[in-house]
């Protein structure tokens, strides 16, 4: 390989400011992981970087991703991964916005947009705004291509917040009645959500009746910021019931 050194990353004019151009989660460690096993300098990583995909810079802002004193914008994540033959999702954190998901998946947002039936600016404004604009058929579509997790897909999609309605509720009267709603907005099966929904609800009524039987220096408003608490709580004391081995996402 060339121990190429490209110009200073100063003689670059400043990126403009827009998603395209912002960082994502970078996994540092993984990019150094991948170089040393590929036997590659700094300097082999900023010339491929350069020789396959035009992004000038120097063996010094390679090592300061790998060290997390800086991070890199998509395009450049984009070029490193082709630099060290791997998938963009292989230099990413844990994903958590549909751009980073749309990014691990290895995806560009044009290619997906039209993927799921989109039009490419109602797409971009999603990612920028973070607010659903699509109907049911692009969201399967979308949850489709990414392989979204369903608790992702949900909170990506919109409809995280009638989800948690959904969920107050149930926990606060008959939970079997909210049974056929909830299995609705997460398109699975009733049988799929009766168990985490009896037990979301045994969990609420139980704190509930705990924090009645007041001791010393216990108050009524005890009870309320309890239960207060547990309902903001919901929707993810709802995900660790219907998948209770997972870590961060189903299992």
């Amino acid at each position: 390989m060339h121990d190429f050194q490209p110009r200073n990353d100063h003689a670059q004019p400043p990126e403009p400011d827009g998603p395209e151009h912002r960082h994502p989660p970078f996994d540092a460690r993984a990019a150094r992981r991948l170089r040393e096993a590929l036997g590659m300098t700094h300097s082999h990583v900023a010339y491929g970087i350069w020789a396959a995909y035009g992004v000038r810079l120097g063996p010094a802002t390679v090592a300061a991703w790998e060290l997390g004193e800086e991070s890199p914008t998509e395009a450049q994540l984009t070029a490193l991964a082709g630099a060290l033959w791997c998938a963009p999702g292989d230099l990413l954190g844990t994903p958590t916005t549909l751009r980073e998901h749309r990014m691990s998946a290895g995806f560009a947002a044009t290619d997906l947009a039209l993927r799921i039936g989109m039009e490419p600016a109602v797409y971009e404004r999603i990612e920028r705004t973070g607010e659903w604009y699509g109907n049911d058929r692009q969201a399967g579509a979308l949850a489709e291509a990414l392989a979204l997790p369903l608790p992702a897909f949900i909170g990506l999609t919109g409809r995280a917040d009638r989800l948690s309605e959904l969920l107050r509720s149930a926990v606060t009267t008959r939970w079997q009645a909210y049974v056929k709603p909830v299995a609705k907005v997460l398109g699975l099966a009733r049988g799929q959500v009766e168990d985490a929904l009896r037990q979301l609800h045994s969990d609420y009524q139980s704190r509930m009746v705990g924090t009645l039987n007041w001791g010393v220096g216990r108050s009524a408003s005890d009870s309320g910021d309890a239960g207060q608490l547990f309902l903001d709580e919901v929707l993810d004391l709802f995900w660790d019931r219907l998948y209770p081995s997972r870590d961060g996402k189903e299992g």
